[in-house]
């Protein structure tokens, strides 16, 4: 079989093209495509399925199989090799196809006969609407040019199949009909804020109107033309903003200007463009793939990159022959941008005045864009998922960035409930102010030191405006997670550096790099875990990549010298990975003495209590440090052997269970009878209910997220500590599931603030 040859895809597109322009029903005109690549492939088989309800495979035609299985023979996603190709959202290639383990027999199809197998998805704005394939009875490899065909054809199947609405779009709608009623989305918060505005989706629509070109050189030369202007326009954009921008932010953006000049993805449009097909058609087809790639993958950091690339095509689009585009810089009213996921570099794209919120899709926290978000004071919310399938342009749209709700088109009922949220959070926020200057005492004058958690400089930068004591943590790999290549040493010194320049003599604890898990860096090369929170992460990382771990202990003693110095080490397990650790910091600090710049004048180290297995050697441990830090979300996590990502189960304990308070009060006594001091540092630190539970089981240090600083501060001021330490003990002997209503109770009765 000797496959399309050089010039076949070419032909095979203008046949296609001019089905596509004939008379005759969608089904009709389906068939004879099907028909029209058995034959141009050479193959006794061309099969179409096309996604219903429910995600389920139908047969809508074939060249090759028996007619009457069209439309009776039906595979859900996963299923078979054609489930298989739709859930995974990539092509197949195979020489025998019985063979494989996924291979489901129809026996109304009669393709037992046949033992190739060529599949590949039907993509739609990166969603599988139909999967195409084609088979033969010989054993064979389809070669790279038959796929890339293949693919290509797939796009002119989805745009058929799109525009005739064979299948009915009402089928994948849970709000089909009703795009006027109200309708509320739950996610993620990702920066915190309450917002109102009128929808705008960020997405251009890249609608392709010519599939086929009619003169390849032509495109090519728009499509140069178009990358040209798109490359000019992020320079121009980083010049214009580079004064706003932290390092940090600064990391971020050159990384993205990069990916605008990136060999890769620019071969992959010319190459589309080489095979026959319009620029529009060949940035559709790459973005599509892109955001297939952008499900199957895990890996934040590349599903970071990949975002960028689908946001590149977007403007890219948008670039091509000087087609006018959205003002965004001049919005003329208050907007919540709708996307499915954003780049940094886009947010930066809006009007400041009217940019009020984000809602996006995917996302996370240490995101890109909410990074940014969080350093402009945009709420965002993420993970909100089929948003864009639910709003339209100019909707009314109320984003409560506080509890992670989004609602679209509100009555007027729930207006008026957001409106009083708005007023009560500005009073909220003018109390805490208030509070700001007052000392962290008890009502029984115990003194606390209540602190914020932080990662970047910006954090730093609005630090005065918090009222805290000082940073209980600071995150030193978020440097690291928004660079392509590892920090120089003389770069993280820089930014230590500036970080303790910044925080004026107020203590400041370093946690040297916690990755791993959901945090993995680009240039870090690991192979995929089962179990990421419970493998290769934080000290295990440094302690087997030691120059890794030196390089980092280097640049914190140096930004040091001549002033104090704190940081602890994450996830220790037992005594003998801290003393190891500490002997890598023992080196640097003497390495430093016989420098010019000296060692810092104090240094202070300790650890975090995360895994459970350290608490049972907590005596010896207390011999070597000079403070703990209890890590309550990953010791939580790894007490109840719970995965905090697994909605099924992560509320399923209570964080006022009463094991895990005792288990808590252990640590606490372990730490006063060594006379070593000790804080809590996690989401539990920054819950008014838990924190004052914390405070009766005997801790006074707590680290917390800046937003929450406020509301346990006037908790606290509320409380007194004596008569609450024996009821809260108490109630570590409890055998209920969680004493939440009981310390609820409790501060009520006694007129404590939570």
């Amino acid at each position: 079989m000797s496959g399309l040859g050089i010039s076949a895809p070419r032909l095979l597109l203008r046949k296609l093209h001019q089905v596509m322009a004939g008379h005759g029903d969608a089904e009709q005109r389906l068939s004879e495509i099907v028909r029209l690549i058995a034959g141009n492939m050479i193959a006794e088989v061309c099969s179409c399925y096309l996604r219903r309800a429910g995600d389920v495979l139908e047969l809508y035609a074939t060249e090759g199989l028996k007619k009457n299985s069209v439309h009776q023979t039906r595979l859900r996603f996963g299923e078979g090799l054609v489930g298989d190709i739709a859930a995974r959202a990539r092509p197949l290639n195979l020489s025998d196809a019985q063979s494989h383990p996924q291979f489901a027999y129809r026996p109304e199809t009669g393709e037992e006969e046949y033992h190739s197998l060529l599949g590949t998805p039907i993509l739609r704005g990166g969603r599988v609407i139909g999967v195409l394939v084609v088979q033969n009875r010989t054993r064979r490899i389809y070669t790279d040019e038959e796929v890339e065909a293949l693919q290509t054809v797939a796009m002119v199947v989805a745009e058929l199949v799109s525009s005739e609405e064979m299948v009915a779009s009402t089928e994948f709608s849970d709000t089909a009909g009703n795009a006027t009623l109200p309708h509320h989305v739950s996610g993620k918060v990702l920066a915190e804020g309450l917002a109102a505005g009128y929808a705008m989706l960020h997405e251009p629509r890249i609608e392709v109107l010519r599939t086929i070109s009619q003169d390849r050189a032509k495109e090519l030369n728009r499509l140069t033309s178009a990358i040209s202007a798109l490359q000019s326009s992020v320079d121009k954009l980083l010049l214009a903003t580079n004064t706003i921008l932290t390092d940090e932010s600064k990391d971020i953006f050159e990384a993205y200007k990069m990916f605008a000049h990136d060999k890769g993805w620019l071969k992959k449009l010319h190459d589309a463009v080489g095979t026959g097909l319009t620029v529009e058609a060949a940035i559709k087809r790459v973005q599509d793939d892109t955001r297939a790639r952008m499900k199957e993958i895990n890996d934040p950091y590349l599903r970071e990159r990949l975002s960028e690339l689908d946001d590149l095509a977007n403007r890219l689009y948008l670039h091509l022959d000087g087609r006018v585009q959205i003002d965004r810089r001049n919005l003329t009213k208050d907007t919540v941008v709708i996307a499915a996921n954003m780049g940094a570099a886009e947010l930066l794209d809006y009007d400041r005045r009217h940019l009020k919120a984000v809602v996006l899709e995917a996302g996370t926290r240490a995101s890109h864009a909410a990074i940014v978000a969080r350093a402009l004071g945009v709420p965002v919310i993420g993970q909100c998922a089929s948003i864009r399938e639910n709003v339209e342009q100019g909707d009314f749209v109320l984003v409560d960035a506080e509890h992670g709700q989004v609602f679209l088109r509100p009555g007027e009922d729930v207006q008026e409930a957001f409106s009083r949220s708005q007023n009560q959070r500005e009073q909220r926020q003018a109390k805490y102010a208030a509070l700001r200057d007052k000392p962290n005492i008890s009502k029984d004058n115990i003194p606390l030191s209540l602190n914020v958690n932080a990662g970047l400089l910006l954090d730093i930068d609005h630090f005065p405006e918090f009222g805290a004591d000082g940073i209980g943590l600071f995150r030193t790999e978020l440097q690291f997670m928004v660079r392509s290549q590892m920090p120089k040493v003389d770069e993280q010194t820089e930014l230590y550096a500036r970080v303790l320049d910044k925080m004026e003599g107020k203590p400041v604890i370093f946690r040297t790099l916690d990755i791993g898990g959901d945090k993995m860096l680009p240039y870090l090369k690991t192979k995929v875990e089962e179990n990421p929170a419970l493998g290769w992460r934080a000290i295990r990382i440094g302690l087997d990549r030691p120059a890794l771990l030196r390089s980092q202990l280097r640049a914190l003693v140096r930004a040091a010298a001549g002033r104090d110095l704190s940081l602890m080490f994450p996830m220790i397990a037992e005594v003998s990975e801290f003393l190891e650790a500490k002997a890598i910091l023992n080196k640097e600090i003497e390495r430093a003495k016989q420098k010019a710049g000296g060692a810092p004048l104090s240094v202070r180290v300790g650890t975090m209590i995360e895994v459970p297995s350290i608490v049972w050697q907590l005596p010896q441990l207390l011999n070597e440090v000079d403070f703990i830090s209890v890590g309550s979300n990953d010791l939580m996590q790894f007490f109840f052997a719970v995965d905090r990502g697994n909605p099924k189960i992560s509320d399923r304990y209570d964080t006022l269970s009463p094991t895990l308070l005792a288990l808590f009060r252990n640590i606490a006594e372990q730490c006063e009878k060594a006379d070593k001091p000790f804080s809590i540092c996690g989401d539990i630190a920054g819950r008014p209910l838990e924190a004052m539970a914390l405070l009766g089981l005997g801790y006074r240090n707590f680290s917390m997220s800046s937003e929450a600083l406020g509301r346990i501060k006037e908790m606290v001021l509320s409380t007194d500590i004596g008569k609450l330490e024996n009821y809260v003990r108490s109630l570590c002997l409890s055998r209920d599931h969680s004493v939440r209503d009981q310390l609820r109770s409790f501060a009520r009765d006694h007129s404590i603030i939570i």
